[in-house]
């Protein structure tokens, strides 16, 4: 062929070739050795549905089905979407596992009516969703509401959970600040005055609030907070988030069990906390380690949904963290 020294063709022939050679670059870590086409597929996230009674739960999946699994709760108002950029930092080396609680996201659960909304019937079928796609051994990520329904699995199948690492997941009551109060309120006294009074937690400015409290300027995407507040405004959404709300209380009063479970159970912990979380405070971080004394505590300065700007070094913590722990299992 002939030579076309500084033709436009050629130049763009060699910046392709220039991007390949970069992209051929680029590794998840742990990835060497390992065949090109089969990273890949273990890399793709899958979306399926797995019927539990009359709940259909949604879920995403990523990773090898022989690796480690990690079993991933999201918190109020979200749903598995909050995992987005976690998930292709981890399913290199493990299987991700994100479903959406009943209530949330797009799992398909019965009205109000048919069922209760409470956090013994979000563990019930959290629990059910395992068994049903045959998950015996796994590492739970606890987030917000995620913590009391994880740790609810954990307290009932102790061996099935390798490591827990939990973010901005609270289980100790010096962890709820001034900020709960309209909640306490209401556990205290359940009014028709009282529930009103809560609806404010669920407006379009408080799920604002929850995505950009303390998180650095200009690095939270609209996009989750705008996914939420679609799921929101669905029939009965409202409702149900108020109900879940009440029974909080239950998650409060079972915090001395899960503190009896931690000192029995003795699993690894990881916890690692959006230091300007306005509703679960450093403080409730730092209290996992007077019943495990080996837990490992981070600190990110971030708010509330800390993966939102802090995915990287919260892939690199757990990386580390259950590559060390899980390797001993």
């Amino acid at each position: 062929m002939t030579a076309i020294p500084n033709h436009p063709m050629r130049r763009t022939v060699l910046a392709s070739l220039g991007l390949a050679a970069t992209l051929l670059a680029i590794r998840p870590a742990g990835s060497e050795g390992r065949p090109q086409a089969s990273k890949e597929v273990s890399m793709t996230v899958r979306y399926a549905t797995q019927a539990v009674g009359d709940v259909g739960v949604f879920y995403r999946e990523a990773g090898p089905r022989d690796a480690p699994l990690l079993l991933l709760l999201h918190g109020f108002p979200t749903s598995g979407h909050m995992f987005r950029d976690l998930i292709p930092r981890l399913a290199d080396r493990y299987r991700v596992i994100a479903p959406d609680l009943p209530g949330f996201g797009n799992t398909l659960a019965p009205p109000r009516a048919q069922f209760a909304y409470t956090f013994d019937r979000l563990a019930e079928v959290i629990e059910g969703f395992v068994d049903a796609l045959g998950l015996t051994r796994y590492a739970l990520y606890v987030f917000d509401y995620g913590a009391p329904t994880g740790l609810r699995l954990a307290m009932r199948r102790p061996e099935r959970v390798t490591a827990i690492v939990t973010q901005n997941g609270n289980a100790y009551a010096e962890g709820l600040s001034r900020e709960w109060e309209p909640w306490q309120a209401y556990w205290r006294d359940p009014s028709p005055e009282r529930r009103e009074a809560c609806r404010a937690s669920l407006s379009d400015a408080a799920i604002r609030v929850q995505y950009e409290h303390g998180a650095p300027k200009g690095l939270v995407s609209p996009d989750g907070m705008a996914l939420d507040r679609h799921f929101m405004r669905r029939p009965e959404a409202e409702e149900i988030q108020l109900d879940l709300i009440l029974d909080y209380r239950s998650n409060v009063a079972l915090y001395p069990k899960f503190q009896d479970y931690f000192r029995a159970q003795r699993p690894p912990l990881l916890a690692v906390w959006g230091r300007n979380d306005p509703f679960f405070l450093p403080a409730g971080a730092e209290a996992y380690r007077r019943d495990l004394p080996e837990a490992e505590v981070h600190l990110l300065d971030t708010g509330h949904f800390a993966l939102e700007t802090h995915h990287a070094e919260i892939a690199g913590l757990m990386r580390d963290f259950l590559g060390r722990t899980m390797a001993r299992d």
